[in-house]
């Protein structure tokens, strides 16, 4: 099975570090990988977004022209991406910072508001897209921050596993939300 995401929004909101996350540890679960990421000379404020395949086969081309999940932080990532997304695709926004999104009758909407959750929103959503996709391990997950946080970023590991729990119970309560009506 093969999974084509596109992630974006502005630098400084852990764009191109979810996006890596994710191909590190579909790589780490012996999934072949691609991770493209594509951002303006600004660091923080400007617009970026990367590209991630993860699939059981190899992957011929790292280009997504119709990805089967977006993840935007930001309203013009949202108008720029949504688009794309395939028929039947998944949709995560940061329902905090998207106020407006625009009619589309075939496709699964999520909101998360992971900047208002936390401030590592990025980890929320990698939270709520480990549940809602079930594509990841969240222990892969925690494991692979231990790997990549280390040195002076050691002490970020704690917030971020807690971002990443939040996003999963933010899913998991929505879920009984929707059964229970």
């Amino acid at each position: 099975m093969k999974t084509e995401i596109i992630i974006a929004g502005f630098g400084g909101q852990g764009v191109l570090f979810l996006g890596d996350l994710i191909a590190y540890c579909a790589m780490k679960e012996g999934k072949y990988v691609t991770w493209v990421p594509s951002y303006g000379p600004e660091s923080r404020g400007g617009t970026c977004n990367c590209q991630v395949i993860c699939s059981d086969q190899l992957i011929g081309s790292p280009a997504i022209v119709h990805p089967d999940v977006l993840i935007v932080f930001n309203q013009p990532s949202l108008y720029k991406f949504l688009p794309r997304l395939k028929t039947n695709g998944t949709l995560l926004y940061d329902s905090f910072l998207i106020k407006e999104l625009p009619a589309r009758e075939d496709i699964r909407v999520v909101g998360v508001p992971a900047f208002q959750i936390s401030k590592m929103g990025n980890m929320v959503m990698m939270g709520a897209f480990l549940a809602v996709t079930k594509g990841i391990k969240p222990e892969t997950v925690y494991q692979t921050l231990e790997e990549k946080l280390t040195g002076a970023k050691a002490k970020f590991i704690p917030v971020n596993k807690d971002a990443i729990e939040k996003g999963i119970k933010y899913i998991s309560d929505k879920s009984l939300e929707t059964s229970n009506e």
